[in-house]
This record gives C-alpha cells, structure tokens and sequence, in this order.
C-alpha cells in the first residue's frame, strides 16, 4: 500500500463491538475526506491498519454501503461515494429545510439549563478547531447538533439530519484547518447558544442559515 494511501485510523479496543468502532472510526475518516471518492479501500489492508480481522471491518463497509457512502467492488473492496455539486446542494437545502425552523423553534430561556449542558461540547468542537484534529472537531460537531435537535422530542428527524450529515461529509474542513479559520467556524456553535438562551429566534434561525451555508461554502470552495 503507497504511503499517501495509508490512513491515520485508530486502534480498536472491546467497549463496542469492533463493527461499530470501525465503522465509527471510517465514518469520521469519510467526513474530514482522508478517505477520498472514487478510491477504492480494502477490507483487508483496513483491518491490518486497525489490528483486527478483516471480517469486522467489511461487516462495518457494509453498514456504510447500506447508508450510501461506500459501494461494493467486486473482487476488490468498497469504494468511498462521489457527490455531485448538484448531490450537495440538495442535501445543504434539506439541511436548512429541517434544522433552521426546528432550532429556531427551541430559543428561550426554558431551555436555559438544557442549552448549557451543550457547551462544554461547544468548546471541545473549539479547542479541536484550535489543535486541528479534525476527527475530533467532526465528532465533536456531530454530538452538538444531534443533542440539540434531540432537544426538539423528534426521534426521527434527528436520524434524518444525522444521515444528511453522514452523505455530505465536509469535504473542505482540512483546508479550513490549513487557512487557520477552522476556530472561527467552531465558535459559531458558541454564538449559537448564546441566542438560543437570549430567546432570539430570529437571530437564531439566522445563525442556523449562515452556519449551514458556511459548510457548502467550504464544500464549493474544495
């Protein structure tokens, strides 16, 4: 396997099962793009870089093919999913169509206890940001949202948003990193909250907007 090809994938251990760590792991190597489309990953040479069977490891490609990220090669492995402009686009509009008006809908000091309980994972998506670790700014990114819509009582649109995000994967995120704005973009989680606690909902349902359009422009701009 060439060196550019390796990936920086971690080592599993047995508090999940080795499926789900792996397909954990993936996941967030498909979302900052160190998995790249149209490249063509074995399951094998996988499992080797994790020290595992190769049968956890395809049980995981399988997961993901079943989400659409990755599909089958024959004889090969599994290659990770191309996305058209047009294929982010919709997805961005989806995005905007559900999160906007639900997190708009939950601004007030009701929800002030609940609004502080997510900062701490504000500041780790910041703190992330400023180290550069990517796969722990997407992980970190990812907890925020779906715990702030799961705020909304809708099981359902939580998986729906939680799978948009796993199909889009922020493909620019590295490039963020290397102009240094990547903290600038995580602090907006932080200005987020606090107009969520004042009760702005319009100030809110603009933040969402800009937010999730700061993510297609990073997407336009890879």
């Amino acid at each position: 396997m060439a060196a550019e090809d390796r990936l920086d994938l971690p080592m599993v251990g047995e508090r999940q099962s080795l499926r789900e760590q792996v397909a954990h792991a993936l996941r967030a190597a498909l979302i900052t793009g160190e998995m790249r489309p149209g490249v063509v990953y074995s399951a094998p040479v996988l499992a080797a870089q994790f020290g595992v069977s190769a049968t956890p490891v395809r049980e995981a490609m399988l997961d993901l093919a079943k989400e659409g990220l990755v599909e089958a090669v024959r004889n090969k492995g599994f290659r990770v999913t191309e996305l058209s402009d047009r294929d982010l686009d919709e997805l961005t509009e989806i995005r905007q169509l559900i999160e906007v008006p639900t997190v708009a809908r939950l601004a007030g000091r009701a929800r002030e206890e609940e609004f502080e309980r997510l900062r701490p994972v504000a500041e780790e998506i910041v703190s992330a940001a400023e180290r550069g670790d990517l796969l722990a700014y997407v992980d970190a990114d990812l907890r925020f949202h779906v715990e702030l819509l799961t705020l909304a009582g809708n099981v359902h649109l939580v998986e729906v948003v939680r799978d948009l995000r796993n199909r889009a994967r922020l493909y620019g995120l590295s490039q963020l990193r290397e102009r240094d704005v990547l903290a600038d973009s995580a602090r907006e989680h932080l200005t987020l909250l606090d107009a969520l606690k004042s009760g702005d909902r319009q100030a809110v349902q603009h933040l969402m907007t800009e937010h999730i359009g700061h993510v297609r422009g990073i997407w336009a701009e890879h």
